[in-house]
């Protein structure tokens, strides 16, 4: 298991990888997705592509007026 320091950059990494197209003012959406990144960290999901996979479908499930 990574170290919660690597685990902190990756998960900050993937945030803003799938938030590339997210203002950085839409908190709502963000904290979304990093609650959803959280959950996968939980169920023992730590590779990179697992957690992008996560993050964009948690984007996904966004609704559309908060877009």
């Amino acid at each position: 298991m990574p170290s919660d320091a690597e685990l902190a950059a990756l998960l900050r990494a993937v945030l803003n990888e799938v938030c590339v197209n997210v203002p950085s003012s839409d908190v709502v959406t963000r904290r979304r997705i990093a609650a959803k990144l959280r959950e996968a960290l939980r169920a023992d999901r730590y590779s990179l592509e697992e957690l992008k996979q996560d993050g964009r479908d948690a984007l996904v499930g966004v609704p559309t007026m908060w877009r």
